[in-house]
């Protein structure tokens, strides 16, 4: 796979069991890139460590006077130099490729488990962790797996030359031997203490990243009650328990980088001088003392990649653990569907509530509990994220169609909305039946100030199509964020198009537009608003109240107001004294009625206005 073939037609199936094992899951679909590094690592490193010997060669020659062999070695000095630089520069664009697709690959799979559980995501894992994974873990585990391949290439490279010593020159190949791997595995008792610091270190920095994520989404809330004091000071504590991990964790790695340099440093002292001995024995050469000497030193290079991977797979590890995490996470419905059949139509019916939606007319639908109305909106869309029967289309179970087809038939707007950046055409190029147009679907959603405004924020910019929404509408305000979403979904034109809370973010004149819009751009359409405005109840063809998750109450908005008290509540935002009150005014006796005056006499009437001609006086 190579960077210019990204992005992959199919990033496959990961382990997600653990966080080591998708590590293996990753190294292994990287296999070919992997052997690529491997073959142009060893080409390298054995280059690299092939130096000493050219050298030992070299000096050897000069002490036997033979411009012969030294002129061949430098022949092959040269031609070493020339696979070094080769291996490096093909080891490094292999490494690259490595790091790319792989950190690729798992921003695919991330991306694909997002668009599968939909708003189920953001419920079961915290949108500041998803942030975590699909960013700074991506290139982490990128890092870990392109290290693999240069810390194995690395790892051969020294046996190689333990071995060319030991037959090179027994007496101190014996010493480098037994010293090389020593010198490698002398920082493993370290490695567990270092990893779980850096472990540590990157718990923090997730929390800071949540924090800091959740802050920047509420800053215009923050600001409206005068928190974000408060919140800079946590997040002030939270970056500075992140400052004291990370130096935690910095001091044990030092030690590490410390005695990767002193212990491959006595190694040459024993190498050295055990050499002056043989040397002076006669028992080898002086070429031969070079060129052990010129091996220890050189070989220090590829046990770098030793420390290297540790590092990587420190780092590495709590990262693979939350993609594997988020990897991990299923649907509780089946997304392909048991059934194959075309696109239903009808009457929209939900078992668990008795709710029935009538076949194109605008049905508006009151629940006492907000959370009640969330949880029926995912419900009546099909595939919701919670247990329950499934929403019936025209008697066809919804959860039974695929998840494409379920969308498609019906189309659920959530109560937040969000907006991806972009322009305004890109952000109103949906899936639609071409019916209604972007134009139509704007003026409905009364966005004349909200085009205004894009326009004004943009520079150069004469139509509003053009214009640019900053990452999640942010630039915008509430209700005009509101208001375009709900033009989005206008331009899609579903069969079925389901509200929540459509309106609760703008004022009372621009919400009776609003609905008088949407009644007309739905004209002909099925149309469920979850709401409990007056103004959008009383424009609806039929309301349905529901109360403790069951429909009790079926009519038109005026009517429920005088027969249903519980309804009026709701609608009204009556407190329990007021209901009380109006329920005790409801139930008590009549004023008994007053006696008629006697009109047969004058007196008598007379007398009866009396307290009339005192009204009138003092009017």
């Amino acid at each position: 796979m190579q960077i210019q073939d990204l992005p992959y037609s199919d990033p496959g199936v990961p382990d997600a069991r653990s966080g080591p094992r998708l590590l293996w899951w990753l190294g292994r679909n990287q296999l070919g890139g992997q052997c690529r590094a491997l073959l142009w690592g060893m080409l390298h490193f054995a280059s690299v460590c092939a130096l000493p010997f050219c050298v030992g060669l070299a000096v050897q020659a000069a002490v036997d006077r033979s411009p012969r062999r030294l002129a061949l070695t430098g022949g092959l000095m040269l031609l070493c130099g020339t696979a070094i630089a080769v291996g490096d520069t093909f080891l490094h664009r292999a490494a690259v490729t490595n790091w790319i697709t792989a950190a690729a690959r798992l921003q695919q799979l991330l991306a694909r488990k997002a668009a599968y559980l939909g708003s189920a995501l953001t419920r079961r894992v915290a949108a500041g962790e998803v942030v975590t994974v699909s960013t700074g873990d991506v290139e982490k585990l990128g890092w870990f797996v392109e290290a693999v391949s240069r810390f194995t290439a690395a790892a051969l490279t020294v046996v190689v030359v333990c071995v060319a010593l030991l037959v090179y020159q027994p007496a101190l190949g014996v010493v480098v031997a037994v010293g090389l791997p020593m010198v490698a595995l002398a920082v493993l008792p370290l490695l567990p203490r270092a990893t779980s610091r850096a472990d540590v270190q990157r718990e923090k920095a997730g929390r800071a990243t949540e924090l800091a994520s959740d802050t920047v989404a509420g800053l215009r809330v923050l600001r409206g009650i005068g928190g974000e004091d408060l919140f800079l000071d946590r997040y002030r504590r939270a970056s500075q328990e992140v400052r004291h991990a990370a130096v935690r964790s910095a001091r044990m790695w030092s030690v590490i980088s410390a005695l990767q340099v002193l212990l491959p440093g006595l190694l040459l002292i024993v190498v050295v001088l055990r050499g002056v001995q043989l040397a002076r024995e006669g028992r080898i050469t002086v070429g031969e003392l070079v060129t052990v000497y010129s091996a220890v030193m050189i070989v220090n290079y590829p046990l770098r990649h030793f420390q290297e991977i540790a590092m990587a797979y420190s780092f590495s590890r709590p990262s693979a653990q939350r993609a594997a995490r988020v990897l991990s996470l299923e649907r509780l419905t089946d997304v392909e569907g048991s059934r194959a059949t075309e696109l239903p139509g009808g009457d929209l019916f939900d078992p668990a509530t008795g709710l029935r939606v009538p076949a194109h007319r605008f049905t508006a639908v009151v629940c006492g509990d907000p959370d009640m109305a969330g949880r029926l909106a995912d419900r009546l869309g099909g595939h919701a994220p919670e247990p329950g029967l499934s929403v019936l289309l025209g008697g066809v179970p919804l959860d039974e169609l695929s998840l494409d087809q379920a969308r498609t038939a019906v189309l659920v707007q959530d109560k937040d909305p969000v907006l991806l950046s972009g322009t305004l055409r890109e952000l109103l190029d949906v899936p639609a039946s071409g019916t209604v147009r972007a134009e139509d679907a704007l003026a409905a959603a009364q966005c004349a100030d909200v085009l205004d405004a894009l326009v004004q924020g943009s520079l150069d910019v004469s139509d509003p199509m053009d214009a640019r929404i900053t990452e999640r509408g942010r630039s915008l305000s509430g209700g005009q964020r509101q208001r375009l979403a709900l033009a989005r979904s206008l331009v899609a034109d579903p069969e079925v198009l389901v509200l929540d809370e459509p309106t609760s973010a703008v004022d009372s004149h621009t919400e009776a537009r609003i609905a008088d819009g949407l009644r007309r751009l739905r004209s002909g359409r099925t149309t469920v608003v979850l709401t409990s405005s007056p103004l959008l109840l009383d424009r609806a063809d039929e309301v349905v109240f529901l109360h403790e998750g069951e429909v009790v109450a079926t009519g038109r908005h005026r009517e429920l107001i005088g027969t249903e008290p519980r309804y009026r509540a709701v609608v009204t935002r009556e407190t329990e004294d007021e209901q009380r009150e109006a329920a005790a005014m409801e139930t008590a006796a009549p004023p008994p009625p007053q006696e008629r005056p006697d009109l047969s006499e004058g007196a008598p009437l007379l007398g009866a206005l009396e307290p009339l001609e005192e009204i009138e006086e003092s009017a």
